[in-house]
């Protein structure tokens, strides 16, 4: 992967929880307009990575960096001021709070912008300006998705790193929530990405890593890996280079191969 445009880097990072670490020595990179892509079965620790680069696990070993910078360890709330923005597989959204209160909040640390961000995420996300002051458990599963993208997209974030953004999704919406994580890279955002159809994430990925035991095995731009006839016959199915089957409603379809438990921590 090309360095000139990198803002974030992970070297030899372990995490876990306690004293059992999760992810072992994970090496990657995420560049300035690029979508990059994490899959792997089932309990691989990509969740967990994900959780160690944004501060909510602490790592034991290895460095983060985020144009330059030693980030490793930072919480959060301080990350967030650095321009990593993280979009959890779940509780991503304030639901008793109407979605102009969601978006607000999530502006928090640009409230004199806060006006003109939530018009600029409101023109990416259509369905939300006509649903500002409704509350967010009343919208639909891509509308909370679209809303969750949103927030954090409103603090303008240099990268933004999600976890499994379409699971539980219809496939309408799959495909709606997908096309705008690719306009959110195309924007010039580095997309990190952690998704549960490997299919689909690494045919569009500029870049992909494959974790295995919680461990680098492969990486490459992301159709290379998807023309790969033995990773797709041991993680996703089916023959190297053919569409994937058609989704089942809950969006669960070309999950990886469950080839390790899951850990009860991993998400």
């Amino acid at each position: 992967m090309p360095e000139e445009r990198e803002i974030l880097r992970a070297e030899n990072f372990v995490v876990g929880y306690g004293a059992s670490p999760v992810v072992r020595g994970v090496q990657l990179r995420s560049n300035a307009g690029e979508l990059t892509a994490i899959v792997g079965p089932n309990g691989a620790g990509k969740s967990t990575l994900m959780k160690g680069i944004i501060g909510i696990l602490t790592p034991s070993e290895g460095r983060v960096w985020l144009k330059g910078e030693d980030i490793t360890g930072q919480p959060p709330e301080k990350l967030i001021r650095r321009g990593v923005a993280y979009v959890p597989q779940t509780t991503n959204t304030f639901p008793s709070l109407t979605v102009l209160e969601n978006l607000e909040l999530g502006g928090y640390i640009k409230r004199s912008q806060v006006r003109r961000r939530v018009d600029e995420v409101c023109a990416m996300f259509p369905d939300l300006r006509s649903a500002l002051k409704r509350q967010a458990k009343t919208l639909s599963g891509g509308q909370r998705m679209m809303l969750a993208l949103a927030r954090g997209l409103i603090v303008e974030p240099s990268v933004l790193l999600l976890d499994e953004p379409t699971a539980g999704l219809a496939p309408r919406m799959v495909d709606t929530v997908w096309s705008h994580i690719l306009q959110i890279r195309d924007s010039g955002v580095a997309v990190l990405v952690v998704e549960q159809n490997t299919r689909r994430s690494l045919a569009d990925a500029d870049w992909g890593y494959v974790l295995t035991a919680g461990a680098n095995n492969l990486e490459g731009p992301g159709p290379e890996l998807l023309a790969n006839e033995d990773l797709v016959r041991l993680y996703i199915g089916g023959t190297a280079g053919q569409p994937s089957p058609p989704e089942r409603e809950t969006g669960s379809q070309d999950h990886v191969a469950r080839t390790a438990p899951e850990p009860t921590q991993e998400g």
